[in-house]
Order: C-alpha cells, then sequence, then structure tokens
C-alpha cells in the first residue's frame, strides 16, 4: 500500500457534477497493490492519523500535531497510478490490485479512516470514476 500525503489549504475532487471538498488537513492519493492485506490497511489508517506534519497552536512550531490532533479534514482518492511501471513507452499497472478487489479494500480504508477519527472529517471521490482532483498543497515550510 503507498499513499502520498499532501497537507493541503484545500482540496477537491469532482465527478460529473458532483464534488467532494475539504478546507485545511490532508489529501491522500492511495495505491492499493495486488498482495496487501487487511494488517497493511490498519497500518497505513494509523500512519496517516499520526504523522505530525501541521504546526503547533501558535504557528510556530512546525512537525508539532498530526491530522487529528489539529481536528482538520481528510480527502482520500483512490490512485492505483502509485503502482505503475513504464515498460519502453507503454505503462504498466500489474502491481496495483484488480478493480474488484481493489474496490473493497479502499472502502474498508474509509471506513477504518472514519471509525478512528470523525466520520464527517473524512471525504473521498469515487472509486473506479474519472475525476477532476484540485489540490492547493500548503508548503510553507
Amino acid at each position: 500500500m503507498r499513499a502520498v500525503l499532501q497537507r493541503v489549504l484545500n482540496a477537491s475532487v469532482t465527478v460529473n457534477t458532483q464534488v467532494s471538498s475539504i478546507d485545511r488537513g490532508l489529501c491522500i492519493l492511495l495505491g492499493i497493490a495486488f498482495d496487501d492485506t487487511i494488517d497493511d490497511l490498519e497500518y497505513m489508517v494509523k500512519k496517516i492519523l499520526k504523522v505530525r506534519v501541521f504546526e503547533d497552536e501558535k504557528g510556530e512550531e512546525m512537525w508539532s500535531r498530526s491530522v487529528k490532533d489539529a481536528g482538520l479534514e481528510i480527502l482520500c482518492v483512490s490512485q492505483f497510478t502509485l503502482y505503475g511501471s513504464l515498460s519502453k513507452n507503454k505503462p504498466s499497472f500489474h502491481n496495483a490490485m484488480k478493480a474488484n478487489e481493489s474496490k473493497e479494500m479502499y472502502s474498508t480504508f474509509l471506513n477504518r479512516l472514519k471509525q478512528e477519527y470523525v466520520e464527517e472529517r473524512i471525504k473521498d471521490g469515487v472509486f473506479g470514476e474519472k475525476m477532476i482532483v484540485n489540490i492547493v498543497n500548503d508548503v510553507g515550510y
């Protein structure tokens, strides 16, 4: 399992006319490998909620608080291309989990995040759909 964690000022996912968005928080691009397990998923959920990438309450000391500590939002986007590889000029995604299994694993991932944090602060796109993802990174440091 691979996750790209991006600290954001805001982020959104649009599928057709349906928009899911967050203000300040984390945008997670999640790739699921063909051999990922529930243990991998549990590790990733805990790591995402505990990693300290936000400043303290005064805005002075960086790397002090997690998304959970700061009470911020999380936008999750399934991203099978994180397991892409190049063979000549054509990408291959054979290391990514197949769509039907991956959809179930991704759903479990979202449910676990919601259980471990605050359900209303977890947003996502639509698995397997064409999405427009807008990310405004927070790169102050």
